[in-house]
């Protein structure tokens, strides 16, 4: 996924209202943007550290700049949480997931379950439907190991027991992790942050829902999905 535009440096100042962002330009301008991440951003939000903004000329929109990369401890990370849907898209037409390169038909955002909406519903000749839950992840606490989620999410939790609904209907069902950064190797669950999406993840898993973990290499001009890695579920509860 190549940025429409360059993307703008500057020094964040702070993270406020989960909404805002103000920055320093280079220019010496402080401004305020609009920042793409409701979560907790927990790491990513140090004073000081540098970012790269999207320019947005609309009319309509209230704030200019975007927050789209964030740089911590020398590696450049995408906190867009509008972006995981498509770079899942691109990850699964490049052939990351083997298992998923069969499908030729993506859908976005389909109706299913309890009232909610799958990211992506994949099709094809002789296929059963998958349906694809996308979270995107940015959170490392140790060298190498992405982590989610970085906060309690009662709506994942919620995402996963529908997976488990579509698994048991006879369809596969797949929960796939978007890593925006490249400095790992391995993907875990961190239930000591969110207990009952630990639990969730177990129970979807034992009704078989499947997952996989995709990093992406980040620079100011494109992010894009570069390698599948390996899943740890050693920490997760036995059911």
């Amino acid at each position: 996924m190549r940025f429409e535009r360059p993307l703008v440096p500057g020094r964040l100042i702070s993270r406020y209202k989960r909404f805002l962002f103000d920055a320093a330009l280079e220019d010496g301008r402080v401004i305020t943007g609009s920042c793409p991440n409701t979560g907790s951003m927990q790491g990513l939000t140090t004073p000081g550290s540098l970012i790269f903004m999207s320019e947005h000329d609309s009319p309509t929109r209230k704030y200019r700049h975007m927050l789209e990369i964030v740089e911590t401890d020398g590696t450049l990370v995408g906190i867009n949480t509008g972006m995981p849907n498509r770079l899942a898209e691109e990850a699964i037409r490049a052939g990351l997931i083997p298992s998923l390169s069969a499908y030729d038909r993506v859908e976005r955002e389909r109706k299913y379950g309890r009232n909610s909406r799958i990211d992506l519903l994949l099709s094809g000749n002789g296929l059963p439907l998958a349906y694809v839950e996308v979270k995107n992840v940015h959170f490392i606490r140790r060298p190498g190991l992405a982590e989610f989620p970085d906060t309690v999410t009662t709506r994942g939790a919620k995402h996963l027991e529908e997976l488990g609904d579509m698994a048991e209907a006879g369809h596969r069902a797949v929960m796939l992790y978007l890593i925006q950064r490249e400095d790992c190797t391995r993907f875990a669950l961190s239930p000591d942050l969110d207990p009952a999406y630990g639990l969730a993840f177990a129970r979807a898993r034992r009704r078989g829902v499947e997952a996989f973990a995709v990093k992406c290499r980040v620079d100011p001009r494109e992010i894009v999905p570069v390698q599948a890695i390996p899943m740890d579920e050693y920490a997760l509860p036995v059911l």
